[in-house]
């Protein structure tokens, strides 16, 4: 599985970014594919993620409401669009595949090389 994130950059707080996971390798049928965001000194936090099936989406309690995840089967793409950023949203941003469904740290396969975001204030 390949996993290569593109989208990350400097932005300001309110404006929005969007994300994309391009994905290969196999077929993800009954996979999820997630995003996480890690900054230095702190452990890579979920930030949301959707089934390849049927499209069902999670998302952390700190960016519900503002980002929204979508996948395109046609292309094998994941993005991550993200509203009214915050500094607090800084950070590098990775791209995750998860067999079974549900994306989390123990159940994630494998990981992008990231992309990083700023926001700055």
């Amino acid at each position: 599985v390949q996993l290569v994130e593109s989208g990350g950059r400097l932005v300001h707080t309110g404006d929005s970014l969007r994300l994309s996971c391009a994905a290969s390798g196999r077929t993800f049928t009954n996979w999820g594919i997630g995003w996480f965001r890690q900054t230095p000194g702190k452990e890579r936090e979920f930030v949301a993620s959707i089934t390849w099936n049927l499209g069902t989406q999670r998302y952390s309690d700190s960016v519900r409401g503002r980002f929204a995840i979508s996948r395109d089967k046609a292309t094998n793409t994941v993005y991550l669009q993200m509203n009214s950023l915050n500094p607090e949203d800084t950070a590098v941003y990775y791209c995750a595949a998860a067999p079974g469904g549900p994306v989390t740290l123990l159940t994630v396969h494998s990981w992008g090389q990231g992309t990083r975001v700023t926001v700055s204030s």
